[in-house]
């Protein structure tokens, strides 16, 4: 038992000291906050845009008899077009939302410091990126660079765009107008500047990729992107992900928000491929997006806490049991801060194990069933708090195959916890009984 604490204590330590520091800068560092905000702001957009998109393409077979799924795919085929043209301003254009968000919440932090108008952040960013990712052509804007194929185009221009603004005002480069002049009109000469400096630097660029490369400059960032995110979809970097995740979340940080916030633009790029290759009926070829994290690797929660959740309810320890009763609705809903901080599990050397172990387990198996095609892939956005085999399945395009995963995955948690479980549970039947010993001696002795 000492080897264990000793381990114990050498790998909070660690995490204590180096890692949580780490984290905690990277985390409060302005332009991830303004990524990770961004992305939250334009997570509405993405969820009613896939939610038509699976009503476009019904869970059924083409060749299906039953007349309920028969009508639902004529239905779909016949009025694909129209069914899918709130789908296209959405996630079809969602790096369009995302550009404008993060330079928003970008430009919130340069308020006190340089005076910055968030929203005319906001609009030079949109006006840049439209500007490199959809140039005209006959009379049209093309489309293509502005769903997922933009996201890091748009994450650049967005911190160029505000960044410069930034730059000009702390350098006093600008038209300045008397005093006398309403704000908002001054708001808009101050953009006169940074958008003269965005068309001389960004459009020159832009055209001459294009001539030397035949591709816009989403394409080409793309491109150099391709094998991270490429490797951001393998087993390894998904263990990875979980494992810092969880050692963060055991040393008191939430290091769910601090991971998903740095992968959402990975998350969000797959999940554009995956949706291009089901309009266009070819195999779904990423794994690895939010709904994946949420419905199958952390079912209940961070830690994947169901599992332990469900060992509760039958506890002989009244502390335990009643953490149980109060964590298990908010547990199908991946909410865990009661089990997590009622139990408690931060900093428990009894649950570190556990913790981390339920969680990477449940990667594997969640991601050997994907990749043998034992279960679908995910093309839609979900609410996080969608009751986990709900919104697997939702996830997944109604797949009822994901839903009995989740469940799967949810006894295997509660497996992998019980030994951990029991251990606590007799350390605190003996505080319990300790507790009861002592409160009937004094009550003896007030009698």
């Amino acid at each position: 038992m000492s080897a264990n604490h000793a381990a114990f204590n050498l790998i909070f330590r660690f995490v204590e000291n180096y890692v949580s520091p780490i984290a905690g800068r990277i985390s409060a560092q302005r332009h991830v906050m303004a990524i990770r905000d961004g992305f939250i702001s334009a997570m509405p957009f993405m969820i009613v845009g896939s939610f038509l998109l699976i009503f476009a393409y019904p869970p059924f077979s083409p060749d299906t008899t039953w007349g309920f799924a028969r009508g639902w795919l004529d239905l779909a085929k016949q009025y694909e077009g129209r069914i899918l043209t709130p789908f296209d301003m959405t996630m079809g254009i969602m790096s369009i939302y995302i550009c404008a968000a993060i330079a928003y919440n970008l430009g919130k932090h340069y308020v006190k410091s340089h005076q910055l108008d968030p929203f005319m952040c906001a609009m030079l960013s949109l006006m840049a990126f439209l500007l490199v990712a959809a140039p005209k052509t006959d009379s049209a804007l093309p489309v293509h660079s502005l769903g997922g194929t933009g996201i890091f185009t748009a994450i650049l221009v967005a911190i160029y765009c505000v960044e410069l603004m930034r730059f000009l005002k702390a350098h006093n480069i600008g038209i300045r107008l008397p005093d006398q002049v309403p704000p908002m009109i001054k708001n808009s000469f101050d953009l006169l500047i940074p958008v003269l400096v965005v068309v001389l630097t960004l459009y020159p660029l832009s055209l001459f990729i294009q001539s030397e490369f035949s591709v816009l400059i989403p394409q080409a960032i793309m491109a150099l992107f391709k094998p991270l995110v490429a490797a951001a979809d393998s087993l390894p970097a998904i263990l990875l992900a979980v494992l810092i995740g969880h050692l963060l979340w055991f040393a008191g940080i939430h290091g769910a928000a601090i991971v998903s916030g740095m992968l959402q633009m990975f998350w969000l790029t797959n999940l554009g491929m995956n949706q291009t290759a089901l309009a266009q009926g070819a195999p779904l070829p990423h794994i690895f997006m939010e709904a994946f994290w949420t419905f199958f690797i952390v079912v209940g929660g961070s830690g994947a806490t169901m599992g332990l959740v469900i060992c509760y309810l039958r506890s002989r320890s009244v502390h335990l049991r009643s953490i149980g009763r109060l964590s298990i609705v908010p547990s199908f809903f991946n909410i865990n801060e009661p089990v997590i901080f009622g139990t408690p599990i931060v900093m428990n050397p009894v649950f570190f194990i556990p913790f981390l172990l339920a969680p990477l387990v449940n990667s594997v198996i969640a991601w050997g069933a994907m990749k043998m095609d034992l279960i679908g892939r995910v093309i839609a956005v979900v609410p996080w708090t969608a009751p986990a085999p709900i919104g697997a399945a939702w996830a997944l395009g109604w797949d009822y195959r994901a839903a009995i995963l989740v469940v799967l995955l949810a006894v295997v948690s509660a497996v992998i916890y019980f030994p951990f479980f029991k251990v606590y549970e007799k350390q605190l039947l003996e505080q319990e009984a300790q507790e009861s010993q002592r409160a009937e001696g004094e009550s003896q002795q007030v009698a």
